[in-house]
């Protein structure tokens, strides 16, 4: 019991989960101490968009979870896989909730701001997270350059996500309910780009924003990488040089 324990311990640790954890507490903990403060309810709805950028995340590690127990049962990740690709937008998605900073007495403005601005950083980190946990289940399944035109599509369909979601007004489950709705909206803007130009740069803005977290994160990832392979070798040589 104790070892199935420490490697859970293990498995939520590698994938950045108390990271996860605690930013998300500390965000939501700034808007609970706002409505505590002036009674009201302003930004409560940002809960449920942070809980929305949880579930790819969720499924990322539910897809993890298979290879690690079961790595020749690849066919079993077809789930988790889809629903981390159905729910990915949503992390990207708390970009666009800045169009509601405003003046909101007796709030300062500089703190919905910072409020607005902690939401945004725990979606994005979120979704760079679950993106790169992905992106190394499809190395291991296929191969590595296959990996990053993987990562590749999955930004620009998150990038159009972000379009259906915020100015369509589409949830991800409408791809269950409205499926020839939402079809026809993409065919719009792909037969009619310059009609629809800042609704594509939408989708553009919020595709560069990704891949710039993203970025940010591998490269602070792979700097860690060889600071933890030190770490390991210092302490296999202890028992010999003791």
């Amino acid at each position: 019991m104790q070892q199935a324990l420490l490697r859970f311990h293990r498995f939520l640790q590698t994938h950045h989960f108390y990271a996860m954890a605690v930013i998300s507490m500390l965000t939501c903990g700034l808007l609970i101490g706002r409505v505590w403060r002036v009674q009201q309810l302003a930004f409560v709805f940002m809960i449920w968009n942070l809980f929305l950028a949880w579930v790819p995340y969720m499924a990322s590690l539910w897809a993890a979870s298979i290879l690690q127990r079961e790595p020749s049962a690849r066919w079993r990740l077809l789930i988790p896989a889809a629903i981390w690709l159905l729910f990915f937008p949503n992390a990207p998605y708390l970009i666009t909730d800045l169009i509601h900073l405003r003046e909101r007495p007796p709030v300062p403005v500089w703190y919905d701001g910072g409020l607005l601005a902690a939401f945004v950083l725990s979606g994005c980190f979120l979704a760079v997270v679950s993106l790169h946990n992905m992106q190394r289940l499809v190395r291991q399944v296929i191969g590595t350059w296959q990996s990053w035109l993987f990562a590749f599509i999955s930004i620009c369909l998150g990038g159009l996500g972000v379009y259906l979601g915020r100015v369509q007004r589409w949830n991800s489950w409408d791809i269950f309910f409205a499926p020839k709705h939402i079809l026809n909206d993409i065919w719009m803007l792909v037969q009619f780009p310059f009609d629809h130009i800042h609704r594509l740069a939408l989708s553009g803005m919020s595709v560069v924003v990704l891949v710039i977290c993203y970025v940010m994160y591998l490269s602070i990832y792979h700097y860690g990488i060889p600071q933890r392979r030190m770490r390991i070798q210092r302490v296999r040589r202890m028992p010999q040089d003791g």
